[in-house]
């Protein structure tokens, strides 16, 4: 029987250099007890649309608001470097002083579901989308969200690791 070995990561940079051996990761800061990949109607700003979670401005939707059209720049965000995913902790925790901010995190080359796919942003580097590639219904991306965040790791309350 092969041995199995545990790592525990005690900061971000443990773990930098564990994933520094894989093709990358992506992550998503969440203020929180958040969900990582749906929106709560009562955590998001007045005016902004949810269709069953999903923020109306991320997704390129038919208009009947039934399907989530493919589009490679339109998605879920989520950081690709350290750098970005530090800037966007630190505007996290300025805009809700005193709330611990999550990152969730998954390998950028992870099993996803299909129909899904990581795509950089073309305009900021360190920006990825998970993105639609086939015409799917809304519920059908809302389960392969909740099925994607099932697999996601998190570091709690990431300001004392970032």
């Amino acid at each position: 029987m092969a041995k199995q070995y545990v790592h525990q990561f005690r900061t971000l940079e443990d773990l930098r250099e564990i994933i520094k051996t894989f093709q990358g990761f992506v992550a998503r800061p969440t203020v929180g007890t958040n969900h990582p990949t749906v929106y709560d109607p009562q955590t998001v700003p007045a005016g902004e649309k949810l269709v069953q979670g999903l923020r109306v401005k991320d997704w390129c939707l038919s208009p009947d608001f039934q399907w989530v059209l493919p589009h490679s720049q339109m998605g879920l965000s989520f950081s690709s470097n350290w750098q970005h995913l530090k800037g966007l902790h630190k505007m996290l925790q300025k805009r809700n002083p005193g709330t611990a901010v999550q990152v969730y995190w998954v390998l950028e080359a992870a099993d996803i579901p299909p129909g899904l796919a990581f795509v950089p942003d073309n305009r900021k580097k360190g920006h990825h989308f998970l993105t639609v590639t086939d015409k799917m219904l809304v519920h059908q991306l809302v389960e392969k969200l909740y099925w994607i965040a099932d697999r996601m790791s998190v570091i709690k309350d990431a300001g004392f690791t970032l």
